[in-house]
């Protein structure tokens, strides 16, 4: 079924299409006139890598749009290195553990990529990049320099690691640790750039390290469970011998028809170990009130839920990529822009996955008491079902989101807006297609 198709067939994700293309604005534009030719290439750039993650970055506020877009440019260089399998190990080693150094100069690129390499350019043209590096505000710098420093040495020990290269990840320590190098480190470095723009609580990186990096681990595990088939192609293993060895002898028995329902149960295994980050998605959520860098980080995650319960009990993941439909993305990203909204696309898709683990799943009581802790959690959050006449706890997470919800309510206006604005449309269409079918009846 084609993209129309699948629109549809679902009324309510045609609906979420129609209202983000025609109704939704961004909540900051571009200044094309500020635009310097090196910045007008970093933005070139990023469309040309992501161009979905792109559209997310260039609507943040002014303050971070930059320094976000440089950071993750110099991460996805950092990992365009790491990434291609034709460069020498003797130049790639100390390149990645000497990438964050070559930030300190005025010009300087790279074009010892394979050609056939999709993002090369970004090292070729990695001068543009620095141009505007050099045009942060020091404290930015310095956050994209650490992070850098430390990705780059933490993906060289990877490559050095034989068992790992051979064996792939052992325990879940080990997987949890990959998965901080490639994914936790990042939110650890957008955390101080909230911090330092003052568009989070203060406390968020220095006394709750947990929640940035749980929020990069629930995205990456979220990944690595869907690329099962990809990775086994390309000879590459990042499940856990901790998790699939339970169910079968090697890794790639799971693409075995006859390995078909323990495959499912290692599934699901891995993607009870992703749940247990996820109250901490939620916390970390209600701790930005910035709305742009709140929508910044929250899309990510409202996908990852959807896209874990996709494959939850799914025999396509062990033979194909499995992506969620389009619709399903534009409903995602309208209604993820509230911390409400957040909570109730996790609980939608938490209870699907509750719905549809057997009893015979070796992980079913797992599953149904993390997602039972999940919702307690939730309830403590806003605490709406308690008796009459009983206060709520004043506890930390119940104060965030209090405080978050006011900014929840300011763009609660904006949804009601862009629903009337719809529904007048829509009548419009409506009339006028009636119109033209009675006029040549």
């Amino acid at each position: 079924m084609g993209k129309v198709g699948q629109l549809l067939s679902h009324p309510l994700e045609l609906k979420a299409a129609l209202k983000l293309k025609l109704f939704r604005k961004p909540l900051f534009a571009e200044a094309e006139s500020e635009k310097t030719p090196e910045l007008k290439r970093c933005h070139e750039l990023l469309k040309l890598t992501s161009r979905s993650f792109a559209s997310v970055i260039m609507e943040l506020h002014p303050e971070l749009r930059n320094a976000v877009a440089i950071f993750y440019l110099v991460l996805r260089a950092l990992d365009t290195v790491e990434d291609d399998m034709t460069i020498d190990s003797k130049i790639k080693i100390p390149l990645l553990r000497e990438f964050d150094t070559k930030l300190e100069l005025e010009e300087w690129s790279f074009d010892g990529n394979s050609p056939t390499e999709k993002d090369r350019d970004v090292l070729v043209d990695f001068t543009a990049i620095l141009k505007e590096f050099h045009k942060l505000k020091p404290e930015y710098q310095k956050v994209i320099k650490e992070i850098t420093h430390k990705m780059g040495n933490g993906m060289a020990d990877y490559i050095l690691d034989e068992n790992f290269n051979l064996n792939g990840l052992q325990s879940v320590k080990d997987y949890d640790l990959y998965c901080h190098y490639v994914a936790g480190l990042v939110g650890d470095g957008l955390t101080q750039l909230l911090v330092l723009a003052n568009f989070s609580s203060k406390d968020l990186y220095e006394e709750n390290v947990h929640l940035y990096e749980d929020m990069g681990l629930f995205l990456q595990k979220t990944n690595i469970i869907r690329d099962y088939a990809e990775d086994l192609e390309d000879g590459r293993s990042f499940w856990p011998k901790e998790i699939w060895s339970l169910y079968a002898e090697k890794l790639s028995d799971f693409a075995k028809p006859e390995h078909t329902q323990q495959g499912i149960y290692c599934i699901n295994h891995l993607v009870l170990n992703a749940m247990s980050h996820i109250q901490s998605v939620l916390h970390f959520l209600a701790s930005v009130h910035e709305q742009s860098s709140f929508q910044f980080c929250a899309i990510p995650q409202v996908m990852a839920i959807a896209t874990l319960s996709l494959v939850f009990a799914n025999p396509k993941v062990l033979h194909e990529n499995v992506k969620i439909r389009k619709g399903t993305t534009c409903y995602l990203i309208l209604k993820s822009r509230t911390l409400r909204g957040c909570v109730e696309i996790f609980q939608y898709y938490l209870r699907d996955i509750k719905k549809r683990v057997t009893v015979e799943d070796p992980s079913y009581l797992k599953i149904n008491i993390q997602i039972a802790k999940i919702e307690q959690f939730i309830e403590s959050m806003y605490q709406e079902q308690l008796p009459a006449g009983v206060k709520p706890k004043e506890t930390p997470i119940y104060k965030k989101v209090m405080d978050r919800s006011e900014y929840d309510a300011k763009v609660a206006v904006t949804e009601e807006d862009e629903e009337f604005k719809f529904n007048i449309g829509f009548t419009i269409f409506l009339t006028v297609i009636a119109a033209i079918y009675f006029a040549y009846k």
